[in-house]
């Protein structure tokens, strides 16, 4: 997931601030990820984002904004997002892998 330290900018809703991020899937064993946003205790923040659950064929990139309360922004640390496995009966072992960016403060 880049940017690595994305920063919080002012959207055009009033009171909330926007991060831009693009995800890169490089793995060819996961088509589906989701978002969510921690605080430095990596407790849950609430967010609004243009996809919580997206689609990302392998070698391909999604660019998508994650939008938080302006009451939130000093409190969010991470955006991470984690690859989401289909169930698969014959495999034996699956890793699921979350990537985080850290906000620039």
């Amino acid at each position: 997931m880049t940017p690595t330290y994305p920063e919080l900018e002012i959207s055009q809703i009033s009171n909330v601030f926007v991060a831009k991020l693009k995800l890169w899937n490089r793995r060819n064993d996961t088509l589906y990820y989701s978002v969510s946003v921690f605080d430095d205790q990596w407790k849950p923040i609430k967010f609004a984002s243009t996809n919580r659950v997206m689609k990302v064929d392998y070698n391909k990139t999604k660019l998508f904004e994650v939008y938080i309360r302006s009451t939130d922004k000093n409190r969010v640390v991470y955006i991470c997002t984690e690859s989401k496995l289909f169930k698969v009966l014959d495999k034996v072992s699956l890793i699921s892998s979350r990537i985080c960016s850290k906000i620039k403060k």
